[in-house]
């Protein structure tokens, strides 16, 4: 499978025949026919859930990265190009995790409508760095994570409901409906997260985690997390920044130590051994949905997940 943009790239001739498909594609809503389901484009899958959420039945919604896989590392082929030629939104989460998709809308000659679920928020910055850390897909010091605090995931669904409503008026109640009803299952669900936690104690809520993706999550719910990685799943930390790490726990008696799903599970497992602390051997999802038969199939479903799996692993540890 040939990688866009590589020595393998698409011909002219291909581009010109795959724009010439999304133009039909969307020949009938640019004519005003709503009949059929409004194509949308999302990049990973839990965008996708949300869109699925907001949009019902008169979206259909391709998503580039699919359930247990990893936006950070994605790698668009020809048919992800096809997808977004003949979509009529894009919708993705921004502030880096995407660092494929500018060529990825190039190569497909793009020309709707693209919006970035996170436009409008504060971003977090990296606040732990290790100047030692290396991985080609790097977001800087802005933490790209927002789903992890739900509060923002009720902003970036209002957000997606507004998009969809700027190129399907005719179904904008419907997704406005949608959106607040699902909003308000969030507004629960935040409420549900904040309950789990108040049954530890604050100074016990201590966790480490494969790489730095619940930084908002830390915030919104008054949890320590100290992650192996950094921002992207590819970084690697140095052998000095381990050892601060092992000793970090050590320090702090950190007892819950996940390792995450799609993660490499060796850095996790050597700083538990040298920290003489077991493991969970649950993992959690931050960056991806399980498949319909796992723990985490929608987004609800891995907030949960996570929250459980954090909290009971705490709980215990301490008895």
């Amino acid at each position: 499978m040939s990688k866009i943009g590589g020595d393998q790239g698409l011909s002219r001739r291909a581009l010109l025949r795959w724009s010439a498909v999304a133009a039909s594609a969307v020949s009938g809503w640019t004519a005003g026919r709503t009949d059929a389901p409004l194509p949308v484009v999302a990049s990973f899958s839990i965008l996708g859930d949300w869109v699925r959420r907001v949009g019902g039945e008169r979206v259909r919604v391709e998503t580039l990265v699919g359930p247990e896989s990893d936006a950070h590392v994605f790698q668009p082929s020809p048919a992800d190009v096809r997808r977004v030629a003949a979509a009529r939104l894009v919708l993705l989460n921004g502030w880096g995790l995407e660092g494929w998709m500018e060529r990825l809308l190039r190569n497909a000659a793009y020309r709707g409508t693209v919006v970035r679920v996170t436009e409008g928020m504060e971003p977090l910055r990296a606040a732990r760095h290790d100047p030692h850390a290396h991985g080609p897909h790097s977001h800087g010091d802005v933490d790209p994570h927002v789903w992890q605090d739900v509060t923002r995931a009720r902003h970036a669904v209002l957000r997606i409901a507004q998009a969809l409503c700027a190129v399907d008026a005719a179904g904008c109640e419907g997704y406005r409906a949608r959106a607040e009803a699902y909003a308000q299952q969030l507004e629960a669900l935040d409420q549900e997260i904040r309950a789990a936690w108040a049954t530890i104690a604050p100074q016990q809520r201590k966790v480490v985690t494969s790489h730095d993706a619940l930084g908002y999550y830390a915030r919104a719910y008054g949890v320590q997390i100290w992650p192996v990685q950094g921002l992207s799943t590819d970084s690697q930390p140095s052998a000095a920044a381990v050892a601060r790490l092992v000793r970090l726990v050590r320090r702090e008696q950190v007892r819950a130590i996940f390792v995450e799903r799609l993660a490499d599970t060796r850095l996790v497992e050597q700083i538990a051994r040298e920290a003489g602390v077991r493991p969970s051997t649950v993992p959690l999802y931050v960056d991806t949905l399980s498949g319909p038969e796992g723990p985490a199939p929608d987004y609800v479903a891995l907030m949960r997940h996570n929250t459980r799996a954090m909290v009971e692993a705490i709980r215990a540890a301490v008895r």
